[in-house]
């Protein structure tokens, strides 16, 4: 998959930049980010090198994971980092992703990960054909949960024991979003991208009327 770049209102989704590793390495000091997530903990500069260097470019190449920086359109900071992981289903029938974000501190409660969120997702949905986005976190983290809801995920349960941290098992909280979950698209922002690539007809979805 080719890198592609998104636009909205306030901010920019782009791929990560070799320029981007001391912003990356600064947020991820803060304690929430390796608590909550799968980012090293302690967090050095080799690793924020390692992950804009190398990570983010070979998730892209290899269709594994396609990361966002979230930067600020008003100054250019980074708010934070947006993407799609666990692919492997997504050019199987399942048709499937999942979404990861992580901000930082300084950016949290502006309305700036939902917002990114949003294009990251109406992306997936209209141009990589992903006909279900599942959300997952460490049962507990309430942030996350909160913009997942703001997205329009229903929250789907708990699996138990699903997450190994430190040696221990842990819960994990699971949503999911379909393309019919969100309001009618507007038109597409400048500035948005599209694969130009033709998308399969969508898999009829018959729900348990139970």
């Amino acid at each position: 998959m080719k890198p592609v770049t998104l636009a909205t209102e306030h901010l920019v989704l782009r791929p990560f930049e070799p320029s981007d590793a001391p912003a990356v390495h600064a947020a991820c000091q803060e304690p929430d980010i390796p608590r909550w997530t799968s980012v090293p903990s302690p967090y050095g500069v080799e690793d924020a090198e390692q992950f804009v260097g190398t990570v983010v470019p070979e998730g892209w190449r290899d269709d594994t994971t396609y990361n966002f920086a979230v930067v600020s359109r008003a100054d250019g900071s980074l708010v934070g980092a947006m993407g799609l992981v666990r692919l492997a289903q997504l050019h199987t029938p399942e048709r499937q992703a999942e979404l990861g974000y992580w901000t930082a501190k300084e950016h949290r409660g502006r309305g700036h990960t939902v917002e990114a969120a949003r294009a990251v997702v109406r992306w997936a949905f209209r141009d990589l054909g992903v006909e279900r986005m599942e959300w997952h976190a460490e049962a507990g983290n309430e942030g996350s949960r909160a913009v997942a809801r703001r997205l329009g995920f229903r929250m789907e349960g708990t699996l138990r024991a699903k997450l190994v941290r430190e040696g221990i098992r842990r819960d994990v909280w699971i949503g999911s979003l379909l393309p019919s979950d969100l309001p009618v698209e507007p038109a597409k922002a400048a500035g948005s991208a599209t694969t130009g690539t033709r998308l399969p007809d969508a898999t009829p979805y018959l729900p348990y009327p139970g």
